[in-house]
């Protein structure tokens, strides 16, 4: 089952924008308008005009970026949770009740994680007793 590609333009700048602005070469593009810029400063006498280029040129950048940067990483990070629920869901003895975690309110989840912060205790205590970690314990 191979899901169909986004057709989405935005979809498709964002991906490739994320993809371009990490690679070496963006970065030292940005260097190098930097050290353009510093090298006008004196033409241009250092003036007011001449700092507000840079510094409305970074923020609208900045600005745009972070939208662009959020929308993969948040593909990014569903994909991620699809592929978890997917191993849950084929493993024997999985708790299915662990799939699509992430919706539940913050007070259910402080729950779900203090019954696991339970048996990790549980586990340390026994290992610290001389016996083993492995195995299938039961989550309360």
């Amino acid at each position: 089952m191979r899901p169909a590609k986004s057709g989405s333009w935005f979809t498709w700048f964002a991906k490739a924008t994320a993809r371009y602005s990490g690679r070496p070469v963006s970065f030292f593009a940005a260097v190098a308008i930097v050290l353009l810029w510093i090298a006008t400063g004196p033409i241009f006498g250092f003036s007011d005009t001449w700092q507000l280029v840079i510094n409305t040129s970074t923020t609208i950048i900045t600005f745009l970026m972070v939208f662009l940067i959020q929308s993969t990483q948040y593909r990014d990070a569903e994909a991620v949770q699809i592929k978890l629920d997917e191993l849950l869901r084929v493993t024997a003895g999985a708790h299915n009740a662990l799939l699509d975690l992430e919706e539940l309110e913050e007070r259910e989840l402080d729950l779900v994680r203090a019954r696991y912060a339970r048996l990790a205790e549980r586990a340390r205590a026994e290992l610290r007793s001389g016996g083993a970690d492995t195995g299938v314990p039961e989550v309360e």
